[in-house]
């Protein structure tokens, strides 16, 4: 299972979906681009970052993977709307799952990871995440 977690951050391109509720989703939007990655935003914030989009209908058709962060809006409408994109990669930032998005996960042309922060996987070994990282393997849970 770590290596499919692995593997999702070794791709080209994300839409990065946020409502400033979730710091770890704003450090990782730092980090993809700073790895080179292309990061469009859909920033539902009160003050949305000037080259964000506003609404899934507005997510470039090049889009492949979403990284979702959201506590205001329920992340499965998000993933449905995508969806109907013909996106099918996505992963749901650690305590902003839902039920709604438990049971998307049951569809097979969906490919949707939960219960991770994307900062375990993206941060330096010598910060908060690089500890984090490895509590988690520690215990199982990488």
């Amino acid at each position: 299972m770590a290596q499919k977690h692995e593997d999702f951050w070794n791709r080209d391109n994300f839409l990065v979906v946020t409502d400033g509720t979730k710091p770890a989703v704003k450090w990782t939007i730092d980090e993809l681009r700073k790895r080179g990655k292309v990061v469009i935003v859909l920033d539902y914030s009160d003050k949305p970052l000037a080259d964000s989009v506003k609404e899934p209908e507005s997510v470039p058709d090049t889009v492949e993977n979403v990284v979702i962060g959201i506590t205001k809006r329920e992340p499965a409408r998000i993933i449905e709307k995508l969806a109907d994109k013909g996106i099918t990669d996505f992963w749901v930032h650690w305590k902003t799952n839902t039920c709604d998005v438990d049971h998307l996960e049951y569809d097979p042309d969906l490919s949707i990871i939960t219960g991770r922060c994307p900062m375990m996987y993206l941060g330096s070994s010598a910060s908060i995440h690089g500890f984090h990282r490895f509590v988690a393997k520690a215990f199982g849970k990488y």
